[in-house]
């Protein structure tokens, strides 16, 4: 029906046939134009319906807020950077359609058994973490077996907050983060979901 309506808006008479001969060369081409017009069309309207289904969408702070939950992890038997990794994820809100960079979109974190991580090798007492306080002589360093002695939630923060943005935004996501060196928290109240860390990419 296509063809037909080309073939009368080129001016023929006749009836329009099943094939177009040579000598039907200058109908031949006003067809040709008005298929390629009704292609250029259809095209753009393609383009346009792609361009609207794949629009960028960016959260407000207050819509982010109705998108956090709270989740807990169980560290046990988990790499230490590995693991971090994930939860620094789940910290951005990667792992959601929603996510958008500037605002804080990301969920509550609970980590438990964190004193059962492990690290692969002799990353536990051949790594060196460096700080220095600010004073002449005033280097110091130790390792993570001694940083986990002394407190496993210094540990895991320090190796979440390396995986973070280094400014403001950084600093709060750091924030929602809540780590437990036994199986039990405090955080109950919340109703948090339990999701198996080995399932995220």
């Amino acid at each position: 029906m296509l063809f037909a309506a080309l073939w009368r808006k080129a001016g023929s008479d006749r009836a329009f046939p099943d094939t177009i001969h040579s000598s039907d060369w200058a109908v031949s081409r006003t067809l040709d134009a008005g298929v390629n017009d009704v292609c250029r069309s259809g095209l753009k309207q393609t383009k346009q319906m792609e361009y609207n289904n794949y629009k960028t969408v960016s959260v407000s702070k207050e819509a982010a807020r109705d998108l956090k939950r709270w989740v807990v992890i169980d560290a046990k038997d988990q790499i230490l950077g590995r693991m971090c990794t994930k939860v620094a994820n789940l910290l951005r809100g990667k792992y959601k359609p929603q996510f958008t960079p500037n605002v804080d979109c990301g969920d509550n974190v609970i980590i438990i058994n964190a004193d059962q991580v492990r690290m692969t090798g002799n990353k536990w007492t051949d790594r060196v973490y460096v700080r220095y306080t600010g004073f002449p002589g005033g280097q110091r360093e130790c390792t993570p077996l001694d940083l986990k002695n002394k407190s496993v939630d210094k540990l895991i923060r320090k190796v979440v907050k390396g995986m973070l943005p280094k400014n403001r935004l950084g600093d709060k996501l750091i924030g929602n983060l809540y780590v437990f060196g036994g199986a039990e928290h405090d955080k109950q109240a919340q109703q948090p979901i339990a999701i198996d860390i080995n399932t995220l990419k």
